[in-house]
């Protein structure tokens, strides 16, 4: 249930087994090791040296630990550089080469990378894939992250027209599909085709969709390749990866986890959330500053559950402050314990904390271990003492599913998309899909999150904050089933070549809502404009939308001017702006009545979720507050007055 990352080669062995003892009595059951031990491994071309990672795997064994081995395949060795340059990726911001020095540095085209890289993952495979003491496998580490998926180099460039020219078969057609007439850019042949960067302005708008979807697949067909060999030598143990879901991959994340037993997360709500929520005022975001917004950690579980389509792991929960983000301040004393269980809450199998012992050198000094660099006891240790004990308590089990009958329909393509085509400065998909999602939550809703070739059957109101393009098996989908449909601005108004609909948008979704967005302006955040819904007074955000609404649809909310803003038709409503919480809040409970989908108004900055027949109460906030609904069950964990910063644990009635 709980486990740690280690690295062993960072260490004087003499500490190895104090380390393992230490670990197994803390109540760690897994160590994930070798992710970045690449140079340690092979020093030289085909010189190997294991003997150290024989001794490191032996010593974790006898201590009761089980391991989890890993392809270093995020850390090519400077030998491997100097002898095939190609490999370092080229950026397409700057169409410089970056250099080696860090991580990631590797192009996902660079042929020679690809094969390297699979040699090296079927050497340690066939060393150590029976390997008695080895679990299972996490493949590279965060891949694509560092805004790696992309690469400017003459490599893909050459893929990418080789990619192009299997898509459309023809060159005319290509042409057509995209509309190149536009400003001139008609090719002839498929080796005229750049890359779509470094142009004197914005480039087409197709032909970077198109670049997008290559990149994704140059992933997905490394990530497949690497997970093949792992499974021809190591049977009956698992394969996972440990994702940051959605955006930072820059690829189609369901698609890149498709062959995995199941999917990992790296969890660093405080390092991630000073990122995410840069832009707010200080009085928004210091409330959150020690402990991460209430649903920034669940958003990203949910999502790594739906990914995964079942139950997850966090491979790395972060213990103390981080080095990396903008400003890196401490957890607030007893959120290491409340993110663990609002993991396992949200799905989680396993909590692995990153790392067992701060570094006293290089990059990552500055970030927090379990342990501090001379060797003593971190603050987060005794949290995880804490849940140790706790989970003994509570006993749940991993079979038991995570309760949704809601959905979030997700997908990296609405990303790209809206990235593409910003059109306001403003727009940011993931955080107005952050916005839907945080709604929902607040009315003690749990969350799934699909992709539109998921089964539709098990939901009672799906939600699409952002759909751009639909095709026909997603209408027909969404006809054949019961469930009521939310559409947000933007869905559906595109072709699958990223043109405009050419029955105006909301393009093929008017078969099921006969409305058509006649315009589209996009506002700045700071003038906000009036929203009337049900005889109160929200707010319209950002982007707007000028709808013509036939007769048959009903008008659910006005702009201040009196016109449309928010339609509906039969089982389906379009959200034509972006919005406040207030009115999402407001909306979606009435359709969750509507739908007889049990929710409940939480009390400022707290949460519930329910896993099985148990359901986990989370009080984010610096005071002790009282859960509203005391009839649900009877407390296992807590009580129904959860201090600051507390979990409460309830064991829900049969009613």
């Amino acid at each position: 249930m709980l486990g740690v990352c280690y690295y062993p080669e960072h260490w004087p062995e003499s500490m190895w087994a104090q380390d393992a003892k230490e670990m197994r009595e803390l109540g760690l059951r897994y160590v994930r090791i070798g992710e970045f031990s690449w140079s340690r491994i092979e020093a030289n071309a085909g010189a190997y040296t294991f003997e150290w990672l024989d001794r490191a795997i032996e010593t974790l064994a006898n201590a009761g630990l089980e391991v989890i081995m890993c392809t270093p395949t995020a850390t090519p060795p400077k030998w491997l550089i100097d002898k095939y340059p190609d490999i370092l990726p080229v950026d397409i911001n700057t169409g410089t080469t970056r250099g080696f020095g860090s991580r990631r540095h590797y192009d996902f085209s660079s042929k020679n990378y690809f094969r390297e890289a699979m040699r090296i993952s079927e050497v340690l495979a066939k060393r150590y894939g029976e390997h008695p003491a080895i679990c299972g496998w996490q493949t590279d580490n965060e891949i694509a992250c560092h805004d790696t998926t992309h690469s400017g180099s003459v490599a893909a460039k050459s893929a990418f027209q080789a990619w192009c020219k299997k898509r459309y078969q023809a060159i005319d057609k290509l042409n057509r599909e995209w509309g190149t007439v536009f400003w001139s850019m008609e090719y002839q042949n498929f080796e005229q085709i750049e890359l779509p960067i470094l142009a004197v302005t914005e480039t087409h708008p197709a032909h970077q969709l198109a670049y997008r979807r290559f990149s994704s697949d140059q992933v997905i067909s490394f990530h497949n390749r690497m997970i093949e060999i792992i499974r021809q030598y190591a049977p009956n143990r698992f394969v996972t990866h440990n994702f940051i879901p959605m955006v930072d991959t820059q690829t189609d994340n369901y698609a890149l986890a498709e062959n995995l037993d199941f999917v990992s997360y790296d969890n660093y709500p405080l390092g991630r959330s000073d990122l995410f929520f840069a832009d707010r005022p200080a009085e928004e975001f210091k409330p959150y500053m020690r402990t991460g917004h209430p649903d920034f950690a669940s958003y990203d579980f949910d999502q790594s559950r739906g990914i995964s389509k079942k139950n997850f792991w966090i491979m790395e929960q972060q213990p103390g402050p981080v080095n990396w983000a903008h400003h890196n301040p401490r957890p607030e004393k007893g959120m290491v314990r409340l993110w663990s269980w609002q993991a396992f809450a949200h799905g989680a199998d396993c909590v692995c904390y990153f790392r067992w012992r701060q570094a006293p050198f290089a990059q990552e000094q500055m970030h927090a271990g379990v342990k501090r660099n001379d060797n003593s006891k971190a603050a987060a240790w005794a949290e995880i003492e804490q849940m140790r004990d706790e989970l003994t308590t509570v006993n749940f089990s991993i079979e038991a599913p995570v309760q949704a009958r809601v959905a979030i329909i997700s997908g990296t393509v609405n990303q790209w998309v809206s990235e593409i085509e910003r059109q306001g400065d403003s727009y940011n998909h993931q955080k107005t899909e952050f916005s839907y999602y945080s709604a929902l939550r607040q009315l003690g809703l749990a969350v799934d999150f699909i992709s539109t070739d998921s089964d539709f059957e098990p939901y009672d109101l799906i939600i699409a904050p952002c759909l751009p393009i639909v095709d026909d098996t997603f209408i027909k989908k969404c006809q054949q089933t019961s469930a009521h449909f939310v559409f947000g601005p933007r869905s559906g108004s595109k072709t699958d070549e990223l043109s405009l609909a050419p029955n105006l948008p909301p393009g093929k979704l008017q078969t099921l809502l006969p409305i058509k967005v006649l315009s589209t302006e996009t506002i700045r955040p700071d003038c906000n404009e009036k929203l009337f819904y049900q005889g109160n007074t929200f707010e319209s955000r950002c982007w707007r939308e000028e709808l013509h609404v036939p007769n048959g649809a009903t008008i659910v909310a006005s702009y201040h001017d009196d016109t449309p803003a928010v339609v509906r038709h039969g089982k389906t409503t379009y959200v034509a702006s972006l919005t406040c919480d207030a009115f999402l809040i407001s909306l979606f409970e009435n359709l969750a009545n509507e739908c007889a989908i049990p929710n409940i108004r939480l009390p400022k900055d707290m949460r519930i979720v329910q896993r099985g027949d148990i359901a986990y109460v989370f009080n984010y906030a610096s005071y002790p507050q009282e859960f509203p609904d005391q009839n649900m069950g009877s407390f296992i964990l807590g009580q129904a007055q959860l201090n600051a910063f507390d979990v409460a644990v309830i064991k829900i009635n049969n009613t």
